[in-house]
């Protein structure tokens, strides 16, 4: 195996030793494609073939039981030796916790310049280095072009919130569901609260929330995003019984044509693959993508983008061999053919040219041109203030809370876990 992506030092004696028997690397993470986990199972078997004595087995949960799961799973005797990262908040509090390996000096320096520099970034916390970042991801307005043809409206229409809100009353008065949405998870909700915010009060809002100045998240662009947010709930946009469903229902809803468009980021594609009735959804020259729509006196930061940068972690006391395997998964011609394989964008540079799945082209520009990426809010802020994120956009879609409630209820937690 070539060790270009970590350093000499990290070779210790351990491994030599760990290869005379065998020797298990667990793998949990939250991938519901079987094309995916059927890919990365043939990369272990490879590993596996190359390094006799070792065995690497995946598990894969649904995203909430991932994260339900995960803390006690870490404070475990028997943790997973990899697991899988949305970085953020999240990643702070497992490494305070102790339970996340440093890799800062087992990182070869040609590897960092192989990786995207933003990616690298989202899993690096006070100068040091504990995640290898694999994938980036954007949220924007996924749509089927026959129904939006069907009902005469523009995509281009959709660059805008008023433009989008007109779209919306186009497909209701012409007799379709204009959006299909997982709200029984929340999380797909806290899609349209953080970014109508991102939108209405760019990178400076956050930033400066964060470091809670001013109002922090209690200020007049959190307020703003839950105005809008009910302008578009109060048109009744979702399908019938959106609150009850769940995410993976939701986007086979949307590969089944149940339903116009998703605001949702581009893990939808595979989400269609898995739970569409005919296994793969809307095709892809019938798949259009649309930024998020900027919105009336806003930031003027139109290149500042919303979605995930996701990776693996190796735990404390994971498998000596656990950073060998990410080595291999992580080698350009493995993630080549994951670009070309349509599955993720990877985070590894040159890759551009091979991805074969033209929104992933699409998205891959945006990135590369964007100004500001804002990591999901319910992974940036941590699981605590996360889950009130979510919770107070489910209650905002239902009406349940005012706006200045909702951002209120965020202010609050974030200051209360300072």
């Amino acid at each position: 195996m070539a060790r270009t992506f970590w350093a000499a030092m990290a070779l210790t004696a351990s491994v030599a030793a760990a290869a005379a028997q065998e020797d298990v690397i667990t793998v949990v993470h939250v991938e519901q494609n079987p094309a995916v986990q059927e890919f990365w199972e043939d990369l272990a078997k490879k590993f596996e073939s190359a390094n006799q004595g070792v065995d690497v087995q995946f598990q894969y949960l649904e995203a909430e039981a991932f994260k339900q799961k995960m803390t006690t799973l870490l404070q475990s005797s028997d943790r997973p030796d990899i697991i899988y990262s949305w970085a953020g908040g999240v990643l702070r509090a497992q490494v305070e916790a102790g339970v996340i390996a440093d890799l800062t000096e087992k990182l070869d320096p040609a590897a960092k310049d192989m990786l995207l520099p933003a990616a690298l970034d989202a899993f690096t916390l006070d100068g040091r280095i504990y995640g290898v970042p694999v994938r980036m991801t954007q949220v924007g307005i996924f749509y089927n072009k026959d129904m939006l043809g069907a009902a005469n409206v523009d995509p281009a229409s959709l660059a805008t919130w008023d433009g989008f809100l007109k779209a919306i009353e186009t497909l209701k008065a012409a007799g379709t569901t204009p959006l299909v949405v997982g709200g029984a998870d929340k999380w797909p909700l806290m899609f349209y609260w953080s970014g109508l915010a991102l939108r209405a009060g760019g990178s400076a809002a956050f930033e400066a929330a964060v470091a809670q100045e001013g109002e922090g998240f209690a200020a007049a662009p959190f307020v703003r995003a839950g105005e809008l947010f009910q302008q578009l709930t109060a048109l009744e946009p979702f399908q019938s019984g959106y609150m009850g469903t769940k995410y993976g229902a939701s986007v086979g809803q949307f590969g089944d044509g149940k339903g116009a468009m998703m605001l949702v980021a581009d893990f939808v594609l595979n989400g269609m693959k898995a739970n569409a009735a005919d296994g793969v959804g809307i095709p892809l020259d019938r798949l259009g993508f649309a930024p998020l729509p900027t919105v009336e006196g806003g930031a003027d930061e139109p290149n500042a983008t919303l979605g995930g940068i996701n990776g693996w972690l190796v735990t404390e006391g994971a498998s000596p061999r656990a950073a060998d395997f990410l080595a291999f998964f992580m080698q350009p011609e493995n993630q080549r053919m994951a670009a070309q394989k349509s599955f993720y964008i990877p985070t590894v540079k040159g890759l551009e040219a091979e991805l074969a799945n033209p929104i992933h082209q699409v998205i891959s520009a945006n990135l590369a041109k964007s100004t500001y990426h804002q990591n999901f809010y319910d992974q940036a802020l941590g699981a605590a203030v996360g889950a009130v994120v979510n919770d107070v956009s489910a209650e905002l879609a239902a009406g349940n809370m005012t706006p200045e409630e909702a951002a209120d209820a965020v202010q609050e937690a974030y200051a209360f876990e300072q």
